[in-house]
Formats: C-alpha cells, structure tokens, sequence
C-alpha cells in the first residue's frame, strides 16, 4: 500500500489556525468574528465593493454573506444599498463606526503580526505570502 502523500489542504488549514491563534483574542475582545474582521478590513482596503466581490475576496459562501452582513450592518458597521442601475446589485461600505472599529484594532493587530514575526522571521513571511499568492493563482 503506497504511504500517503502529505495533505496539502490539511496543512493549510492547520498553519491557518496557528496564524489565527495570534489574532483571536483581538478579535474576541472587540467583539467581532472573523468573517466581520476580514469584511471589515478588504471594505477599508478597497473601498466600496458589490457583495459578491466581498464574499469572494473574503471567502464567505454568498448566503452566510448575507447572515453576516445583516448583523454587521444591524451594528452600524457597515451600510448595504441598491445599485440605482440594477437593483439586483447590491453595494456595502463601512461606515464611520466601522472605519473607527477598524482604526481601533489597528495598533492591536499590528502587535500580534510583530509577535508572528518575532517568532517566524520577516524573510520567510515574505516567502511564504509570495509562495501563497502565487498558489492562489493555479487554474483548476
């Protein structure tokens, strides 16, 4: 019987939540999810975006898209609107509350990716981001 090769996707998942382990208390003290935290950090990167675009650059399936959004803007963080073109198009952007929560955590988050790269080394984050990104652009 052939030995098994190691899982690709198993160790991406388990590097995902070593990574994660830095970031979750931040994110419990805040309040926040971790789907709320990357919505609210991509909305503050690129600006407006149409709810697919949010949900795939934040790799929430669309109708947990809309569960989350629901509570985030329920909690003044972000806005949601009708493209007057299309009302099939829907638009979210943070609004100042989510802006302020974002610029609160900041310094907080910061903090714990200088503790990653204590332990982990600038180099080979940079290698790793560089390897990650072009990993991500595989066709299947």
């Amino acid at each position: 019987m052939p030995v098994p090769r190691p899982s690709l996707t198993l160790t991406l998942l388990q590097a995902r939540e070593a990574a994660m382990g830095f970031f979750r208390p931040s994110l419990n003290q805040h309040g926040l999810t971790e789907q709320q935290w990357r919505i609210i950090r991509i909305l503050r990167q690129n600006g407006e975006l149409e709810s697919y675009q949010l949900a795939e650059q934040a790799c929430i399936l669309k109708p947990s898209m809309t569960g989350v959004l629901t509570r985030m803007e329920r909690d003044g963080l972000v806005r949601r609107w009708r493209s007057p073109q299309d009302q099939r198009r829907v638009h979210v952007g943070l609004t100042e509350k989510g802006q302020q929560c974002f610029v609160s955590m900041s310094e907080d988050m910061e903090r714990n990716y200088q503790r990653i790269l204590e332990q982990f080394g600038e180099d080979k984050l940079q290698l790793l981001l560089g390897l990650l990104n072009e990993l991500k652009q595989l066709k299947y």
